[in-house]
């Protein structure tokens, strides 16, 4: 079993009761299983006791306390940023210091300390915008952007990975040298030859799967740590 982190630890010693959900006329079996599954989230729970925006910003949380990534003074792109839960964790983290700035093709309500635009990230001006909004090198590109599941896995994967794939050429323009790139993924694998050019372009990669991820998803981070920028490429043109 993998060892728990601080805050799931934390999460998951508060005792809640059971919230059960009748059924009701105009609502579908679906919709009350998951209604009954939020009620019964101690993520949920939690991240509503502690004012973020989604349980989601306890997955940021728990990949912090297993890589040591945040801290003061970070530069931040969030891909995906809305509702704004991940966001809100950067700002905290940054402790007054550095820039954090989002991108969505969703609205997110304005994060004092972090600059959020709403556009699709796939649009070509997107990432100028957010070059522009940057002024400069990122320490941390991080993405939870995911395509619209259909319900079909290898579908699901695919769309996704195209959205990794952006991602990671965006960061591999923004990066500063030992920066770290963080982006969802689907279990099922990635294509070999995307996965290889990240190990080439950062020192060290793996996958991680927090607590706060619900057991049943097929979601899991790819964590790329050490950022050889330059170095890199300097050493290919030789």
């Amino acid at each position: 079993m993998t060892k728990l982190t601080k805050s799931a630890k934390e999460v998951r010693g508060r005792k809640n009761l059971a919230v059960r959900v009748k059924t009701a006329k105009f609502r579908s079996k679906s919709s009350t299983q998951w209604l009954q599954r939020q009620l019964n989230d101690p993520y949920v729970a939690e991240a509503q006791r502690l004012g973020y925006r989604s349980r989601a910003a306890f997955k940021l949380i728990q990949l912090d306390e297993k890589f040591h990534f945040l801290g003061k003074g970070k530069r931040i792109v969030d891909l995906g940023c809305a509702p704004g839960g991940w966001t809100q964790v950067a700002v905290m983290r940054n402790k007054g210091a550095g820039k954090v700035v989002g991108i969505d093709i969703l609205e997110t309500q304005p994060i004092v300390g972090a600059t959020l635009i709403q556009q699709d990230f796939s649009e070509p001006e997107a990432a100028e915008k957010l070059k522009i909004l940057l002024d400069g090198k990122a320490d941390i590109v991080m993405s939870d952007m995911a395509a619209n599941t259909i319900g079909h896995q290898q579908t699901d994967h695919l769309r996704t990975i195209a959205l990794v794939e952006i991602a990671y050429e965006f960061a591999k323009e923004v990066l500063d040298e030992g920066g770290i790139f963080i982006t969802k993924v689907f279990k099922g694998g990635m294509e070999n030859t995307l996965l290889a050019d990240i190990k080439k372009n950062f020192a060290k990669v793996v996958h991680a799967k927090p607590d706060a991820s619900r057991q049943g998803s097929p979601e899991e981070y790819l964590v790329a740590i050490g950022f050889r920028g330059n170095s890199c490429n300097n050493s290919e043109a030789k």
